[in-house]
């Protein structure tokens, strides 16, 4: 079994204020975000460095265990306290995440240790993809070296980057689209 694991860790600097609690059609970000993935998979958790936070939010929560690596925290976290086989990371402030999709890159995945998504510029999107518990020590030790890039961890495992038109009908440009800045917002309301 594969746990859904919504990050919802983050600072917000950008925005100026917590865009995680941000309503957005009748909903909270991180609301919005659980209520999707929910929908579509039994194991949904947010990953968050105050278990205390977003009490209106009623999934599972993991905490950091080792704070302080954005991401990477959270990745190692599910990682180390989860007994499924891996996680599917959603950034939460990922309005059109879409549970499909995700579905797919599971099942592109196939025997890998990581999928995600490769843009047709080369960049990857880390934070809407597939990882294999065995990259546990990975995540460790790139978190002991100091070096939280989620790109390190890829280009080490074996890693099935999905090209946009391999997700087919599933593909759309805002599937990534990621809320940092007010002016986001006005975007998708």
């Amino acid at each position: 079994m594969i746990a859904v694991v919504i990050l919802a860790g983050g600072k917000s600097r950008r925005m100026g204020r917590d865009k995680l609690d941000i309503p957005v059609d009748g909903k909270t970000l991180l609301g919005s975000a659980v209520g999707r993935f929910e929908a579509d998979f039994e194991d949904v958790f947010i990953s968050v460095a105050d278990e205390k936070k977003y009490p209106g939010v009623t999934a599972r929560r993991i905490k950091d265990i080792l704070p302080g690596a954005g991401p990477m925290s959270g990745l190692h976290a599910a990682l180390s306290t989860l007994p499924h086989r891996g996680a599917f990371l959603v950034a939460a402030d990922l309005p059109y995440a879409c549970p499909q999709a995700a579905k797919k890159m599971i099942k592109l995945c196939g025997d890998c240790e990581a999928c995600v998504i490769r843009l047709p510029d080369g960049k990857l999107e880390p934070l809407f993809g597939y990882y294999d518990k065995t990259l546990l020590g990975s995540c460790e030790n790139a978190i002991r070296t100091g070096d939280y890039r989620m790109s390190g961890v890829l280009y080490g495992a074996n890693t099935r980057f999905v090209d946009t038109e391999e997700l087919g009908d599933l593909w759309d440009e805002r599937l990534i689209l990621n809320i940092n800045y007010p002016e986001d917002f006005e975007r998708i309301t």
